[in-house]
C-alpha cells in the first residue's frame, strides 16, 4: 500500500486503463454471464452499504431477499420455498449438499452426479468430505438413469440432475431422477444455475422444478441469464427444515442464528436482482430467451452451410460444434478477437449465445469460423 493518498482522478485513470484490457462481452462466446440490466446497476449503487450478514440492521433489504426467494419459488412452482441469495452456483451447490449431508448424518456419505456436472461438485467432495460418484451420460449427453441407479448404495444420500449443463446446455431427465430419488429414499438437488432463467421461458416444456415431488433443492443464478449483478445466485429448498440444517448460532449479531455460508453478504446484489425480476417479469424474460434461441438457431443454420454440424441439437442457448482440430480452431478464433471454449468429452467447440450478442456480430463470427474451418 502507498504511504500517501492518491488523487481520485489519478486512481480512476489507472482503473480505466486496466478496464480497457478486459474483453468486451460482444466478443465473448464462452461465458454464461452478461452485462447486467441497467436497472440492476442503478439499484446496486443505491444499496451498496447493505450487509445481509446482519439482517436486523437492514430490515428493508432483508425483506427484499425474502421477496426474491418467494419470486424464485413461484417461478419454480413452490411459493413455500425457503432459501437465500448466494454468490452463485458454486455456493448454492455446496450448501445444498451441506444441508443434505447434515440431514442424513451418515458416516461416509456419497452423492451421485452426472459426468457433465459442474466442477463445483469437486469442491463439494473436498470441503464436505462427501464422496462424489459420477454417472455415465447417454449419447445425447444427458445423465444415464441406469448408471445412476447402479451407483446407489446404502451410503448414498442424494443425487444431482443438471437443468442446463455448463458444457452442452443439455437438460437431464429430472422426472426420472425424481422418481428414482423417491424410490430410493434419497434427496435430489437440481443444478439449474444456468438453465433456471432459460428453461421456464422456452417454447418447449421441460419438467425440472418443484412440481416433481422428488426435487429437494434447486440452484438458479440471477447473475447469468437473469440479468442481475454479480454475485447473485439462488438456492431454494422445498421446505424450511433444510435451512435449519445449516444454522449456526450468532450471539453477537442482530439475529441469533445464520444459515448462509458467507457471513458478510451483499445486500446490493439482492436488491439489484429484485429490481430486474420486477422490471422484466415473465414476459420480459421470455422475449430475451426467445431472442437468444433465434440467434442460436440462426448461427447453427449458417455454419451448417459450411458443413459444420452440432454434437447435439441445441436445447438451450448453448451450441456445441464438431469441428476438425478444435484446439487450432479455438486458437485462430482467438487471434481474430473471439473468445470461445472447448468441451471435454466429446472434444468440441462450445459457444454460449448470451443476450449481449447481436445478429451483426453473430454474422461476423460465423464468417470467421467458416473461413477458418474451410481454409485453416
Amino acid at each position: 500500500m502507498n504511504t500517501h493518498g492518491t488523487d481520485e482522478k489519478a486512481v480512476e485513470s489507472i482503473l480505466s486503463e486496466l478496464k480497457g484490457r478486459d474483453t468486451p462481452y460482444e466478443r465473448i462466446l464462452s461465458s454464461m454471464c452478461t452485462y447486467p440490466h441497467p436497472i440492476a446497476a442503478k439499484v446496486h449503487q443505491q444499496f451498496v452499504e447493505a450487509n445481509l450478514g446482519d439482517p436486523g440492521l437492514f430490515a428493508g433489504t432483508a425483506w427484499i431477499e425474502r421477496e426474491v426467494v418467494r419470486m424464485l419459488g413461484a417461478l419454480y412452482n413452490n411459493t413455500d420455498a425457503h432459501g437465500y441469495i448466494t454468490t452463485g452456483g458454486t455456493e448454492s451447490n455446496i450448501q445444498a449438499v451441506h444441508a443434505i449431508r447434515n440431514a442424513r448424518n451418515i458416516r461416509e456419505p456419497n452423492i451421485i452426479v452426472p459426468a457433465s456436472a459442474h466442477f463445483s461438485f469437486d469442491k463439494v467432495a473436498d470441503l464436505l468430505k462427501v464422496e462424489v460418484k459420477k454417472a455415465d451420460l447417454t449419447p445425447e449427453l444427458m445423465v444415464d438413469i441406469t448408471s445412476v441407479e447402479d451407483l446407489i448404495d446404502d451410503s448414498t444420500i442424494g443425487i444431482v440432475g443438471i437443468a442446463g449443463t455448463t458444457e452442452f446446455g443439455q437438460i437431464d431427465p429430472i422426472k426420472d431422477l425424481s422418481d428414482l430419488a423417491i424410490a430410493s429414499n434419497i434427496f435430489l438437488h437440481v443444478d439449474a444455475a444456468f438453465g433456471g432463467f432459460v428453461i421456464p421461458f422456452l417454447q418447449e416444456t421441460y419438467e425440472f422444478d418443484f412440481t416433481l415431488p422428488g426435487v429437494t433443492s434447486i440452484a438458479a443464478d440471477p447473475h447469468k441469464m437473469g440479468f442481475a449483478m454479480i454475485p447473485a445466485g439462488g438456492l431454494l429448498f422445498r421446505d424450511p427444515s433444510y435451512m435449519d440444517r445449516l444454522s449456526v448460532d450468532t450471539p453477537y449479531l442482530s439475529v441469533t442464528s445464520q444459515q448462509t455460508l458467507s457471513g458478510t453478504r451483499s445486500g446490493a446484489s439482492v436488491a439489484a436482482a429484485y429490481a430486474v425480476l420486477k422490471h422484466l417479469g415473465r414476459d420480459g424474460y421470455e422475449q430475451i430467451v426467445q431472442r437468444c434461441m433465434e440467434l442460436t438457431r440462426g448461427l447453427l443454420a449458417r455454419v451448417r452451410e459450411a458443413g459444420i454440424e452440432p454434437v447435439i441439437e441445441p436445447v438451450t442457448n448453448v451450441l456445441v460444434l464438431d469441428v476438425p482440430d478444435v484446439d487450432l480452431v479455438r486458437s485462430k478464433l482467438h487471434d481474430r478477437g473471439w473468445i470461445v471454449s472447448i468441451t471435454r468429452d466429446p472434444h468440441a467447440l462450445r459457444l454460449v449465445i448470451m443476450p449481449h450478442l447481436t445478429y451483426e456480430n453473430m454474422n461476423l463470427f460465423a464468417d470467421d469460423l467458416c473461413d477458418i474451418v474451410s481454409h485453416g
